[in-house]
């Protein structure tokens, strides 16, 4: 009798929510319908769909298909897996698929651990000289490559001033694993340190507070509930300095040693061996971890639900004075924030020695050596990353726009497309590229084209992370109204949408051409004699122990970036009027912390 009743039960259920089933069905065809029905009455939005498709298929898929299809095949095109059976039984590749994974996993836990200290410290206490900290957390951000590494050689070397000038140490090795995490960890800290501020700022207060006044100990709030609530955060960070530990190439290849990585040795097998087929194959292995960790982060981690601010108005946060929490933070923050000027002064002092550890006689021979026989390469990079730096910020305020506020078939591909270089090593963009690009219809290697190209799609998920994360914050009615006046799409995003964008729009900009003037792993396979680059002029150095005049070309990079910065916050932050809301309340710069 009860399991007649049971399945009478059952019979009913299925009876009722058949048709309910159909009707939810039969609803989303017909907002699909209608969703379609509205996109074809807007051509130019339906033209800016399908270019941007175009783009993302030409300039990131078609890349990474082609070293996907060299790394299993053979000279003649045939299909074949002799070359990974060649790579996968060789022990000292696998050596160095372990030792990036070693690498990343050490630098991501203590760029994490730091980047946690400074993110509670300038959100939870009231800590003496907040700005000074704020900005050194994120000065290794803005400053360009090699040059935490060169700081490594004048101070430890062989000629280091604390090695040979203050223990009297003649033999000490730099190079190897550990210079590469310490350099490595302060390079990329300040990623953490950006990530986890936005997720301690957003922590509700109120939580915090309702258990103090219920007699908990700071030590107790912080254990139970503050870093709880962090883990995301945590996790994130982690996840991305994991994956820029991965794809590191700069300061493995100067300060590494013996300790080999897949990115320096991928860049080694192609341009030392002409093993584009093994290089592509390595690519392959650096691709899985970090495309695994992006995916965890950006889809997985995303997805959990950590939320306390509900909308409900708060007070505004008090921050700690007790002496017992914010001198011992205050300490520890000085004392990496001083190691960090130490590095960085070592570089600025010797650009103007004679030779490092030999002849400390100031001079300026250095800089007229980059102004002499470097200025081609220096005004490459600056011309480059000044054309990019546009393109990329406009394309990644349109890609965000499309993904947030319109429906489209397709929409997710796009999403995960565009971002999708985010977790692609720079290494291996740039073995894609030249595979690509080296013929024709696509006969791009060696010009200025395809180098602005690169810049482009390396550095747009930046700038699309920062604009989605402004329009989920602006309220579609402001749009909607402008719609229903009769304005069409491209109107109201160029005349209401953009102007709200403006700081995002900003953010896209500067971290744009910071990168295009610091990168290396993405472009050091497209360069040629016409357009080469100062980046990779500076690598050269390197391999020629001309290290004071590498220190020159670092410190001109510095003003440049900081002199670019300043133009771009005047241009875009001061021009035009303000937006019909008034005031846009600022986002930091988050986007600085997803590359």
């Amino acid at each position: 009798m009860e399991n007649d009743g049971t399945q009478k039960t059952t019979a009913a259920m299925r009876a009722v929510q058949s048709p309910l089933t159909e009707q939810i069905h039969v609803n989303g065809s017909r907002q699909r319908k209608t969703a379609a029905v509205k996109l074809l009455r807007q051509p130019f939005l339906v033209l800016a769909i399908l270019l941007i498709f175009g783009l993302l298929a030409l300039f990131i898929v078609f890349p990474l298909v082609k070293v996907g299809t060299l790394s299993v095949t053979d000279e003649k095109g045939a299909f074949s897996l002799e070359g990974m059976r060649q790579i996968f039984s060789n022990r000292s590749y696998w050596q160095t698929f372990w030792n990036s994974i070693k690498l990343g996993a050490i630098v991501a836990v203590i760029a994490t651990l730091i980047g946690y200290l400074f993110a509670y410290s300038l959100t939870r206490v009231k800590m003496p000289a907040g700005r000074f900290f704020q900005m050194l957390a994120t000065l290794p951000i803005i400053s360009p490559p090699f040059v935490l590494s060169l700081s490594m050689i004048f101070l430890f070397g062989r000629q280091g001033l604390i090695t040979k000038g203050l223990l009297h140490i003649d033999d000490f090795d730099v190079y190897g694993l550990p210079s590469l995490i310490l350099v490595q960890s302060i390079s990329f800290f300040p990623v953490a340190y950006l990530t986890l501020t936005g997720i301690l700022e957003s922590i509700d207060s109120a939580v915090e507070d309702a258990a103090l006044n219920l007699g908990a100990s700071k030590w107790h709030i912080f254990r139970t509930v503050t870093l709880p609530l962090s883990v995301p955060g945590i996790a994130s960070s982690f996840l991305l300095v994991f994956i820029q530990s991965m794809e590191d190439f700069s300061n493995p290849a100067v300060i590494s040693g013996r300790y080999t990585t897949l990115a320096v040795e991928a860049y080694r097998l192609i341009t030392g061996m002409y093993d584009t087929r093994g290089g592509a194959i390595l690519a392959i292995m650096l691709i899985l971890p970090t495309l695994i960790a992006f995916i965890l982060q950006k889809y997985w981690l995303n997805g959990k639900s950590f939320v306390t601010v509900t909308g409900k108005p708060t007070q505004q946060r008090k921050k700690t004075g007790d002496p017992r929490i914010v001198w011992p933070l205050f300490t520890l923050c000085l004392l990496i924030s001083l190691f960090i000027i130490l590095l960085y002064g070592t570089v600025l002092v010797g650009a103007f020695v004679k030779t490092w550890g030999i002849n400390y006689k100031l001079t300026l021979d250095h800089f007229k050596y980059v102004f002499s026989l470097g200025w081609d390469t220096l005004r490459n990079s600056i011309v480059l990353s000044a054309v990019a730096t546009p393109i990329t910020g406009i394309l990644g305020m349109i890609i965000a726009y499309l993904v947030i506020r319109k429906n489209f078939p397709g929409k997710r591909v796009m999403e995960f497309t565009s971002m999708l270089t985010s977790a692609i090593p720079g290494t291996v963009l740039g073995i894609g590229y030249i595979l690509a690009f080296n013929q024709k219809p696509f006969l791009f290697t060696g010009t200025a084209f395809i180098l602005i190209m690169a810049f482009t799609f390396r550095n747009m998920p930046v700038g699309i992370e920062s604009g989605t994360s402004t329009l989920m914050q602006i309220d579609k009615s402001i749009e909607e109204a402008s719609t229903i006046l009769g304005a069409g799409s491209g109107l109201t995003f160029r005349r209401i949408t953009l102007p709200l964008l403006k700081q995002a729009f900003f953010s896209g900009l500067v971290y744009s051409f910071v990168r295009s003037m610091t990168a290396v792993s993405s472009i050091i396979f497209l360069i040629s004699p016409r357009w080469n680059v100062a980046t990779t002029r500076i690598f050269s150095l390197f391999e020629i122990s001309k290290y004071s005049d590498a220190a020159a070309y670092i410190v001109i990079m510095i003003v440049v970036i900081l002199a670019a910065i300043a133009l771009l916050n005047r241009l875009v932050l001061h021009s035009g009027s303000t937006n019909s809301q008034g005031n846009v309340r600022k986002s930091k710069h988050k986007g600085l912390a997803h590359e």
